[in-house]
Order: structure tokens, then C-alpha cells, then sequence
């Protein structure tokens, strides 16, 4: 079976609205408004999908035991690794943060991309 998702048709009543905030990233300066709909978690949470969306701003990301592979929708962004140059990502970018990945996200135009989380 296959679960299914129209994403490009969800209404803002479809979609969590919350604060970024730990222990999924540490917002640095001003709130940070997320809109996620989450529309696969797999029985143990373990593997999570869904889209995101965010306001702009900065914010620290600590990954731990957990992984995330993300496809850009819409939106632009900075992500800076620990010791290592930042890459610029936007409309058409996937990238994969594996477990143990520490940085920065900076969030330069409001954001939507579509997630999924592993361990």
C-alpha cells in the first residue's frame, strides 16, 4: 500500500502552526513560525514525512541519533555545517542532514520543503 498525498492543495486549516523551538532547532533572535503537515509516521517513530514551511530567520540544528532529507519547494536558505562552509539551497535542491549533523540554518526567503525524517 501506498499513502498518498495531494500536497500543492492542503489549506493553512490543514497544517500545524507552531514555534520552532528544541528539540527540533534552537531559533536564534526572533520567533520563528513553522506550518507542517505530517502525513506518514511509521508505527515506532522512527520515519516521519510530511512538508514544512518557515518564516525567515536563524536557527540552530543539532540532528543527534536522527537523520532528515529535505526537497526544496519554495524559498531560499543557508545551511552551515560545524566547521565547514555554508551551501545555499533553494527551489529544486535536495539535501540529506545525517544523524550527528550540527549547524546553522539561515533562512533568507520564507520556506517550504517537502521531509523525511530517519534513524
Amino acid at each position: 500500500m501506498a499513502i498518498v498525498c495531494d500536497v500543492t492543495g492542503l489549506s493553512d486549516e490543514e497544517k500545524e502552526v507552531a514555534p520552532l523551538a528544541l528539540p527540533l532547532a534552537d531559533p536564534l533572535g526572533s520567533e520563528i513560525i513553522t506550518r507542517y503537515f505530517n502525513a506518514f509516521t511509521s508505527p515506532d517513530g522512527r520515519h516521519t514525512a510530511g512538508t514544512w514551511e518557515s518564516d525567515t530567520g536563524r536557527s540552530r540544528w543539532e540532528f543527534g541519533l536522527d537523520g532528515e532529507i529535505i526537497y526544496i519547494l519554495g524559498g531560499r536558505m543557508t545551511v552551515t555545517r560545524d566547521g565547514e562552509e555554508g551551501i545555499a539551497l533553494g527551489p529544486g535542491d535536495l539535501a540529506v542532514f545525517e544523524p550527528e549533523w550540527n549547524g546553522f540554518w539561515e533562512i533568507t526567503e520564507p520556506l517550504s520543503k517537502v521531509y523525511v525524517t530517519f534513524r
